[in-house]
């Protein structure tokens, strides 16, 4: 493939039909308004649902964040970064319905960006009905309807992005709901950090930076015809998920990921035995200036020993700026950008995920769940 092909603009503007990188060109401003959405928020000190069911909001004994795709992975980012900080657990649910420990105590955070997420909406009933402080976030959509029936505590997000593109308004109004519940008070210094290198950051990876000059664009060259494997570790675990998912919904491709230092008590095992197969994966290391030494050791010599033995090829990606949000989000927005540049490359438009699309209608003949949900919610007023 020419190298040229992705610093021809008029060439990316023929497949990116509906304006994907303009989106991504948004992110830092994004994050601006995503905080901006969150700080008026207001939650109540008790809110009376029914006669049987009466919430009250206090500092939670623990968080679910309730959410499936690209509205789940903010979770992810915030549990990882929160880790070594937040005393209390941090558990991002991804199903029909929550823990069997979810209670009164329990502060339940119900992401759709439709605001129609069938698992979604399942699992903020759950939440209601076992009398969780839940506060919802969407751009619309059911979710939104059923929070302002039941007064529950709601944030508005913009609509028209694909909801893994609004990953800024499904982040950051979670640091302010955990604010307004004194689960912690965040460096406010850390966040302006992070969307001041995130400014600087799009101009590296912009469309109209030559690809000799653009991390993403090299990156995505480099992935052509073979299958990214991302390996974070730590606090990179979340970013590797999304890494994953972005290469799945926007450059349509397989992908997978696994984390330092579990991988090396499985995974490794299994890149023996693919002999020729190998040339069909191209490893992406997540590293960090400042990783521990026992987790630099690990990657170095499982790089060493197996993976540039046995991969097509092994690629470094280090996170960017000072503090642990600025460079988790650094790796995050190099991916977005790489998944979006590949799909280009591939004369393939970015943003369709038909077969997505297709598996929800088909489950909506099948089953008569958001019905029965709605049916249930009625039953409040």
């Amino acid at each position: 493939m020419n190298l040229s092909i992705l610093d021809d603009l008029e060439f990316l503007k023929s497949f990116d039909k509906d304006s994907m990188l303009k989106i991504q060109a948004s992110f830092p401003e994004n994050c601006e308004d995503a905080l901006r959405r969150g700080k008026v928020l207001k939650i109540p000190k008790r809110l009376s649902i029914s006669k049987n069911v009466k919430i009250t909001y206090t500092t939670p004994n623990n968080i679910i964040i309730a959410g499936m795709g690209g509205s789940a992975i903010g979770g992810d980012v915030l549990k990882d970064w929160l880790r070594d900080r937040v005393r209390i657990p941090i558990e991002v649910s991804r199903s029909y319905n929550l823990p069997a420990y979810a209670n009164e105590k329990t502060l339940v955070v119900a992401v759709s960006y439709s605001g129609n997420t069938e698992e979604t909406l399942s699992s903020f009933l759950d939440a209601i009905e076992r009398r969780c402080m839940v506060v919802s976030i969407s751009s619309g959509g059911l979710l939104e309807d059923f929070s302002k029936k039941l007064q529950n505590p709601f944030i508005k997000l913009p609509g028209n992005f694909p909801p893994r593109s609004a990953f800024p308004y499904l982040f950051f109004p979670l640091t302010e709901v955990c604010n307004k519940l004194d689960v912690i008070n965040f460096n406010k210094l850390e966040i302006k950090e992070t969307i001041k290198m995130l400014k600087i950051l799009r101009g590296e990876l912009a469309p109209e930076t030559k690809t000799s000059k653009n991390t993403a664009k090299q990156l995505a060259l480099a992935l052509q015809g073979h299958i990214p494997i991302i390996y974070g570790f730590g606090y990179y675990r979340g970013v590797a998920l999304r890494l994953k998912g972005q290469f799945n919904e926007n450059s349509k491709t397989l992908s997978k990921c696994e984390c330092f230092p579990e991988l090396n008590h499985n995974e490794v095992v299994g890149w023996i035995g693919i002999k020729n197969l190998g040339k069909h994966f191209v490893i992406i290391l997540i590293r960090d200036h400042d990783e521990p030494n026992v987790i630099k050791n690990r990657i170095d010599i499982t790089k060493k020993i197996v993976l540039d033995k046995k991969a097509n090829r092994v690629i470094e990606i280090y996170g960017k700026g000072e503090s642990k949000l600025a460079k988790m989000l650094s790796v995050l927005y190099i991916g977005d950008f790489t998944s979006i540049y590949l799909a280009l490359a591939n004369r393939i438009n970015p943003t369709p995920v038909e077969i997505i699309t297709k598996i929800k209608s088909e489950l909506q003949k099948k089953t008569k769940t958001i019905e029965n949900i709605r049916q249930r919610i009625n039953n409040y007023s």
